[in-house]
């Protein structure tokens, strides 16, 4: 496990309903290849927080590298929803591009 992984750990058991650090986390299991654990962290952000676009976006993109594509077909279609919902229209289009390109 890497520093970074075990510090973002170790602040999340400070602040477990802290969006923006489990997506960090997150993130960094994406980035070491770990997608399973990055998918349950990107689920588990939009579980409590619905509108965190980006968690979408990557969410979505993690899920396509474990070809998992209805999933993450349906992260997309939810997250262009949600971002409609908060106004978010740089993630909205990024979210339908994927959506587009997936099929």
């Amino acid at each position: 496990m890497s520093n970074r992984i075990e510090a973002l750990e170790n602040l999340l058991a400070q602040s477990p309903t802290d969006s923006r650090l489990r997506y960090m986390l997150a993130n960094e299991f994406k980035n070491g290849g770990q997608l399973e654990e990055a998918a349950k962290q990107f689920r588990s952000i939009l579980d409590s927080d619905s509108s965190y676009g980006p968690a979408y976006y990557h969410g979505g993109q993690t899920l396509e590298q474990l070809n998992l594509l209805d999933e993450a077909r349906a992260m997309y279609a939810a997250g262009i929803e949600a971002t409609r919902k908060n106004g978010d229209a740089h993630t909205r289009g990024e979210l339908e591009a994927a959506l587009s390109i997936l099929g």
